[in-house]
């Protein structure tokens, strides 16, 4: 067990997602430090564990008494042919293996959208369906939820089909109607906060038991990079408290996970990033 602290009772219920810290360490010196700052959790990437053995990384994450919120991200799913669309699912098999070694519940997936030089949506929608629907039951034998994270509409011509949770929830709708479980959403606040829909479609996805993960961090404005200046949580626009009241209103138990991409906080020292990721979990 690290010599850590007492996690203070205020972050038991916040992960940090690795992503926010740049990629810049070692998963190992990462664990350490986020458990050192009291968080109860952490979602790592793929990108940050190349190479390694995810069991062991998974036993290092336990002896750091740190819980798993999930694990980052899937590959798109559309190609331009079959053997890349076979390709791309057979990618995800393999993080679902690694998701299971690790003991992460959920696998989030950022579906993908337009192979290059088409313009055919409506495929890229029907492939995304696909290939959710061959992973679903390899999914729910390693006992790892798909987590389909909806993306804010500007991402709609490369990083994500799915742009709003209604259309993530009928999505999970469609490929599991009898609610047999292992597929669900993954809340971001920065890419739902915007829909009018929003506290309806939360509510949906409590009914339907479909909250595997729920990401904070916040809008800018001006925002001056649509991917790489997101907020860390209270500094921008978004009502992420009174959004994360509707999200656990509805029985959500998990983890509230920090999920910031920020050239801004990827050259601030990791130490300042997290006590920054505390002091803006705390206004929430």
């Amino acid at each position: 067990m690290l010599d850590t602290p007492i996690r203070p009772l205020l972050l038991s219920r916040c992960s940090i997602n690795t992503a926010t810290l740049g990629h810049r360490s070692p998963i190992r010196d990462v664990i350490e430090r986020v458990a050192r700052h009291g968080f109860g959790g952490i979602s790592p990437w793929r990108r940050d564990l190349v190479g390694q053995d995810h069991r062991l990384v998974g036993r290092h994450l336990r002896d750091a008494e740190l819980s798993l919120s999930g694990y980052c991200r899937g590959t798109y799913f559309p190609g331009a042919d079959r053997a890349t669309i076979e390709a791309n699912i057979d990618d995800n098999r393999r993080a679902i293996d690694e998701a299971a070694a690790l003991g992460a519940p959920c696998f989030v997936l950022v579906v993908g959208s337009l192979p290059e030089r088409t313009k055919d949506l409506a495929s890229a929608r029907s492939q995304v369906a696909e290939g959710l629907s061959a992973l679903l039951p390899y999914a729910r034998e390693a006992g790892v939820g798909l987590a389909v994270e909806p993306l804010h509409p500007m991402y709609a011509g490369d990083r994500s089909c799915i742009t709003s949770l209604s259309e993530a929830l009928m999505l999970c709708q469609n490929l599991d109607p009898s609610r047999q479980g292992g597929i669900g959403v993954a809340i971001d606040v920065y890419h739902v906060w915007w829909d009018w829909r929003l506290s309806d479609d939360i509510a949906a996805a409590g009914r339907a038991g479909r909250i595997m993960a729920f990401h904070v961090c916040d809008w800018l404005v001006p925002t001056t990079d649509l991917l790489l200046d997101r907020g860390m949580t209270g500094d921008g626009v978004i009502d992420v408290k009174g959004i994360r009241s509707q999200v656990e209103g509805t029985g959500y138990g998990g983890f509230a996970e920090v999920e910031v991409f920020s050239k801004r906080w990827w050259s601030t020292p990791e130490d300042d990033v997290l006590a920054a990721c505390a002091k803006g979990f705390a206004s929430i």
